[in-house]
């Protein structure tokens, strides 16, 4: 089969495509026939050897989040059967997603609903599980309160966007640096739209919130966007970090640090986020998640916002866009174009 791999680390251009053996599901396992293999940026990380909760070792082969049809049950697997079309996180050696066939744990294999396509199911499982458990869970929104995303025009942001206003947020500020990211925003359904990289952004991010500070602000950049986004949170705020597409980390000055040990009454919360740990630690709550996910995306009230739909080929260039923060919705890749 064709699958993406890299043997060392570094830019877009370690990707290749190559032919390994077809993997073979052991006990408890499931082989998918890949019809669409989402790409998100913790892919873009492991390739470059960022910090990440867990090692990359070389070979590797990226992608996490597959769709497409069970072509093979392992020992002990009752079903679904042979033929129908499911969703599945993956990961392990000879079964990451940028390939033609992955396998899955039977646990983690779930039937598309209908009306869904494959590509639309690939998105869900990492971009919007992520959303949904970032917004429930670490952020614990409670209605009415204000939500600012950033990465507002990519896949996590357009799902967090469609999700914070389910859970009942009272405004939903989407921050993105182009106009293209900005109109998905919108179309997203974001009351307003900002843009992270004009001076000034974070406060007028606050005054359309009502001016008295922002309930929950999802930060998806580094650099200078994190300190302008902590600036603006309101007391008993939740900043919940989900990466650093800028390369840069977060920083707090000594004016952040001292106005969050001892101003008379923040209260706020800084946390940082990680899906792997979720499945791996609390997978209940995870799968939960997930479940929820899908009953929204099967009414119609959340929908996968997909960008663009590529062949395996063009790997390399999906992770240079996704750097460049000029993707708009969620890339997919399909191995057998």
């Amino acid at each position: 089969m064709q699958a993406v791999q890299i043997e060392s680390f570094g830019g877009p251009e370690v990707l290749e495509v190559v032919e390994i053996p077809t993997p073979e599901p052991g006990p408890g396992e499931i082989l998918i026939r890949v019809e669409a293999a989402a790409v998100n940026f913790a892919d873009v990380m492991r390739r470059r050897d960022d910090a990440y909760p867990f090692p990359t070792e070389l070979p590797f082969r990226p992608g996490s989040e597959v769709a497409g049809r069970v072509e093979r049950l392992g020992a002990g697997v009752e079903g679904p059967p042979v033929g129908t079309p499911v969703f599945a996180a993956v990961g392990g050696d000879g079964s990451t997603g940028y390939a033609q066939f992955a396998v899955a744990a039977a646990p983690q294999v779930i039937p598309i609903p209908d009306g869904l396509s494959a590509a639309e199911a690939a998105a869900v499982t990492v971009a919007g599980t992520t959303a949904m458990l970032v917004l429930s869970d670490r952020a614990r929104l409670a209605p009415g309160e204000s939500v600012l995303v950033g990465g507002a025009g990519g896949g996590v942001g357009t799902f967090a966007i469609q999700i914070a206003t389910v859970l009942g947020a009272g405004v939903v500020i989407g921050a993105a640096s182009t106009e293209r990211r900005r109109t998905a925003a919108l179309e997203a359904g974001a009351d307003h739209v900002v843009d992270p990289t004009a001076e000034g952004w974070a406060s007028e991010a606050n005054e359309l919130a009502g001016g008295d500070g922002i309930d929950v602000v999802l930060e998806v950049a580094g650099g200078p966007t994190f300190a302008d986004g902590l600036s603006v949170l309101a007391p008993f705020g939740r900043f919940v970090v989900l990466g650093r597409a800028s390369g840069e980390g977060g920083h707090l000055d000594g004016d952040a640090q001292h106005r969050l040990l001892y101003s008379p009454a923040p209260n706020q919360t800084i946390a940082v986020f990680n899906l792997g740990v979720y499945f791996g630690l609390r997978p209940q709550v995870a799968v939960e998640a997930l479940t929820e996910l899908i009953g929204l995306v099967a009414s119609g009230r959340v929908t996968a916002r997909i960008g663009e739909v590529l062949p395996l080929a063009s790997a390399a260039e999906v992770h240079r866009r996704l750097e460049a923060r000029s993707t708009v919705g969620k890339l997919v890749l399909d191995p057998w174009a």
